[in-house]
């Protein structure tokens, strides 16, 4: 049986161009998103090309994660070699934490003319220095910032991968925001007055994992884009806010109860408006109220 080979040749045709056409929409997107206003409390960075590394999803999909670097992005805590080692033996290996920006995937078009997904990811350059030139320090960044698209993106990546040789990047690499403003206090409600008592626990570098909290979060409204989110978080063990540590990403929940109580480190669905933020804590019931504004869609 012959195949008919002008079958073939139209079927990666139209592959090629529907890949090429999402291309479009996305750079199209990238265009738009350019042209709006930085959100308050941010500025805008410009990643400098690094590595590439290729990948593939459980469905084998491929995936390319561009590894991009800028000194605007926080350093990781300097680490020797054995440092790391005894931290990766130990009973909290998420104790070190890498500073890191993951940007949104964008559609790209391989050397074979196949469609695929790409992702940048930016840390701070004297660090990035510091994976290129160790196998060990990269091989566990590499592992962190997978996870890290994975949580964020509902992905399931293989772990099996490889460093692209002659590019340093697949398709474009686009600008991102961080986050410049100060951090948000966390308020402890006193149920007898009903009045909020200001507290100067700010955000800090979370570096322990004992208990992983209960909590819901809830949007609103249900259906559609939200408003806003509400995350409630259960701390039975917690009798002041004097023990919380609160970080609110862009996308992402970082919540510390001291001495060794609590570790809750999630990704959220959507961005929120960290600067609107806010955080209550009811002595009586023990639960953490935070309250986030969605960026709008």
């Amino acid at each position: 049986m012959e195949l008919d080979k002008s079958l073939l040749s139209a079927e990666l045709n139209a592959e090629m161009e529907e890949a090429l056409y999402e291309q479009m929409l996305l750079q199209a997107k990238r265009e738009i998103q350019n042209r709006l206003p930085i959100p308050q409390g941010s500025k805008q960075i410009r990643p400098q090309p690094g590595f590439c590394i290729k990948t593939h999803t459980s469905k084998k999909e491929k995936i390319f994660i561009n590894i991009c670097k800028s000194s605007q992005i926080p350093a990781a805590p300097d680490l020797s070699e054995q440092e790391l080692v005894t931290i990766l033996e130990s009973d909290d290996p998420s104790g070190y934490r890498v500073p890191m920006s993951i940007g949104e995937p964008h559609v790209e078009v391989d050397n074979s003319g196949s469609g695929c997904t790409a992702y940048d990811i930016v840390i701070n350059s004297s660090f990035f220095d510091k994976i290129k030139n160790n196998e060990l320090f990269r091989e566990f960044f590499i592992t962190v910032a997978m996870e890290g698209l994975e949580n964020k993106y509902a992905l399931e990546l293989s772990r099996e991968w490889r460093m692209l040789k002659n590019r340093k990047f697949m398709g474009s690499i686009f600008d991102q925001n961080i986050r410049t403003t100060s951090k948000p206090m966390i308020q402890e409600m006193d149920p007898k007055s009903s009045q909020p008592v200001a507290s100067k626990t700010l955000i800090s570098e979370v570096t322990s994992s004992p208990e992983v909290p209960e909590y819901t979060i809830i949007a609103e409204p249900l259906e559609g884009h939200p408003t806003f989110l509400v995350a409630e978080i259960s701390l039975p063990k917690v009798s002041s806010i004097r023990s919380l540590v609160l970080d609110l990403g862009e996308d992402r929940i970082v919540l510390l109860g001291r001495p060794d109580l609590y570790l809750m480190d999630i990704f959220i669905p959507y961005n929120i408006i960290q600067e609107e933020s806010g955080a209550q804590f009811n002595k009586e019931t023990k639960v953490l109220t935070i309250t986030m504004p969605v960026q709008s869609a």
